[in-house]
């Protein structure tokens, strides 16, 4: 298993939230290359980038995405937030994301989905951002009235890079990982697991490992220096 950090653009920033609420941002590093260069100096060679402003319709980061994948050949870069367009998606691929996130549209308009997914086959990653059990949409502010088990169901054809399930009742608050939603997904799903939210300790890692997931996004945690940086990238880098 693979950790990643968590790039997360906000204002031209990489910041760190609690539970997605913009009202409670916890740590702001003004550039996000900077973020970058400080990963990469622990051995990180894979990021999680989300444009938050463009999720919840507020504005882009896109001169911050370009300026981080534009950094230093051969790393691997998903990108995500606000994707909601075939041109979107081609846009971000052809600034040299590995692959592209997409979550609202792809919940709501399954049709778009596979259309996306075969033109782009394995570099697509559906983002499944859960509360409790039900999958949530829109900068994790409105509920689908679905399970995540049954919205994974509808996936399993799909020629995918894999999922990103995100236990937003867990992000950022540094108190464990949501182990049991992440092996529900392992089981209903063939498609590799990227876990997210609440990623605290190395056992955390471990667990996630063990479970079967194939990579591990994390945050708060590294940011603000609960993990040992160092000794993560030795293990899971």
């Amino acid at each position: 298993m693979k950790a990643i950090p968590a790039i997360d653009l906000r204002e031209g920033a990489c910041v760190q939230l609690v539970g997605g609420s913009y009202a409670d941002e916890r740590v702001r590093v003004k550039d996000p290359v900077d973020a970058l260069k400080r990963w990469r100096a622990h051995g990180f060679s894979s990021f999680h980038v989300v444009d938050l402003d463009a999720a919840l319709g507020k504005g882009s980061n896109e001169d911050a995405i370009r300026a981080l994948l534009a950094h230093e050949p051969g790393l691997t870069f998903s990108v995500g937030g606000g994707i909601r367009s075939t041109a979107k998606v081609e846009s971000v691929l052809a600034l040299g994301a590995s692959s592209v996130v997409v979550g609202t549209r792809a919940i709501e308009d399954f049709s778009w989905l596979r259309e996306v997914a075969e033109r782009f086959p394995g570099k697509v990653v559906v983002a499944a951002d859960v509360k409790g059990r039900e999958v949530v949409t829109r900068g994790w502010t409105e509920g689908s009235a679905r399970d995540i088990v049954t919205v994974l169901e509808s996936l399993e054809p799909l020629p995918l890079r894999g999922l990103l399930v995100t236990a937003v009742h867990k992000e950022g608050q540094m108190e464990g990982v949501d182990l049991p939603l992440m092996e529900a997904v392992r089981r209903a799903s063939r498609h590799p697991l990227f876990a997210s939210g609440g990623v605290t300790t190395v056992e955390d890692l471990r667990a996630l490992g063990r479970a079967g997931a194939a990579g591990a996004v994390i945050g708060m945690a590294l940011y603000t220096g609960r993990l040992d940086a160092g000794l993560v990238a030795q293990e899971f880098a």
